[in-house]
C-alpha cells in the first residue's frame, strides 16, 4: 500500500468504510440499535489502543479528556442517528443524505468559532436541502414504512451532530495528534452510550459476536487508510473520492440486501453533491486570493 497514490487509497478506504456501515446494517437486524453503537466503539477502541500503544502511548491530560468529552458526545449522538438510519432505511439512501453534512459544517462554524458565513455557504446549502427534498420523492407511505420519515430526521440530525464533531475537531487534532485522537474517538463515545445501551437495550445476539469483530477491524481499517491517504495529498484533491460510497452502498444494498434505490435518490444525491463540490471550489478560490494578497 506504501507505493499506492494517495487517491487509490483513499478508494480502498470508501470501500472499507462502506463495508463497516453495511455491517452495522446487518448488525441492527438481530441486535438493538444502542449496542450496535456500543459494539462498534468497543471494538475500535480495542484496535484504535494498539494504534495508540505503537505512537509511544503519548500522555493523555486532564484537558483533552474535557475536550474530547465533548466532542465525544456528539460523536456518539451522530453514530445512534445514523444506526438507526441504516435500520430502517434502505442502504444507499441512508448514505446518499448523509451527504449534506459537509453543507451545515459554516454555520456551526459561526456558531461555536465565529467563523462569517459566506453567502456562496448560503447558496450551496440551499441547494443541497433541494436535493434532500428531491431524494425524498416517491418515498414509502406511512402504511408501507411507518418508520420511514423518522429514518429521514435521523439521517439529517446524525448529519448535523457529525459536523459539530468536525468543526471540534479542528482544534484537537491541532492540539493532541492523530493517536490520541483516534483513540478518544472511540473510548469517549463507548464511556457515553455503555449505560443507556446497557439499560434500555436487549442482551447482543451472541451468536454475532464475529460480525462484532469484523466490525472492528473494518473500522479501524478504514480509520488507518484514511489518514494514509490524507498524509499524501491535500484535502481539497482527495474530497470528491469520499462520494463514490454512494457507487458501495448501492452495489452492497442490492447484493446483500436486495434493496434497488428509487432513481429519485441518485437525483437528489447529485445536487447535494453538487452542493459539496461548489462550496469546497469556493473555499479554494478565496484561500488562493487570500495566499494572492498575503
Amino acid at each position: 500500500m506504501h507505493a499506492l497514490p494517495p487517491a487509490a487509497i483513499l478508494v480502498f478506504a470508501i470501500m472499507l468504510g462502506s463495508a463497516m456501515d453495511a455491517t452495522i446494517k446487518w448488525l441492527t437486524l438481530t441486535n438493538a440499535v444502542l449496542i450496535v453503537v456500543l459494539g462498534r466503539y468497543v471494538t475500535g477502541a480495542l484496535f484504535s489502543g494498539l494504534i495508540y500503544w505503537r505512537a509511544g502511548a503519548p500522555v493523555i491530560t486532564a484537558e483533552m479528556w474535557r475536550g474530547h468529552a465533548w466532542r465525544g458526545l456528539f460523536i456518539a449522538a451522530s453514530a445512534s442517528g445514523f444506526f438507526y438510519a441504516l435500520s430502517v432505511l434502505p442502504f444507499a439512501e441512508a448514505v446518499a443524505l448523509s451527504f449534506i453534512y459537509p453543507l451545515i459544517i459554516p454555520f456551526v462554524a459561526a456558531a461555536l468559532l465565529r467563523e462569517r458565513v459566506r453567502a456562496s455557504s448560503f447558496g450551496a446549502a440551499l441547494i443541497g436541502f433541494v436535493g434532500v427534498i428531491v431524494a425524498a420523492q416517491g418515498a414509502p407511505s406511512a402504511e408501507e414504512a411507518p418508520d420511514y420519515a423518522l429514518g429521514v430526521a435521523a439521517v439529517l440530525a446524525s448529519a448535523a451532530t457529525f459536523a459539530i464533531a468536525m468543526t471540534l475537531l479542528r482544534e484537537r487534532a491541532q492540539k493532541d495528534g492523530p493517536a490520541i485522537v483516534t483513540l478518544m474517538s472511540s473510548v469517549i463515545p463507548a464511556l457515553i452510550v455503555a449505560a443507556p445501551a446497557i439499560a434500555l437495550s436487549a442482551p447482543p445476539n451472541m451468536t454475532d459476536w464475529p460480525i462484532f469483530l469484523l466490525l472492528g477491524v473494518l473500522a479501524a481499517g478504514f480509520m488507518y487508510t484514511l489518514a494514509r491517504a490524507y498524509a499524501g495529498a491535500e484535502a481539497q484533491q482527495l474530497a470528491p473520492i469520499h462520494y463514490s460510497e454512494l457507487i458501495w452502498a448501492s452495489v452492497l444494498g442490492y447484493a446483500i440486501f436486495h434493496e434497488t434505490p428509487r432513481v429519485e435518490i441518485y437525483f437528489g444525491a447529485a445536487l447535494i453533491i453538487c452542493a459539496c463540490l461548489y462550496a469546497a471550489y469556493d473555499e479554494r478560490r478565496l484561500a488562493r486570493r487570500a495566499a494572492g494578497d498575503a
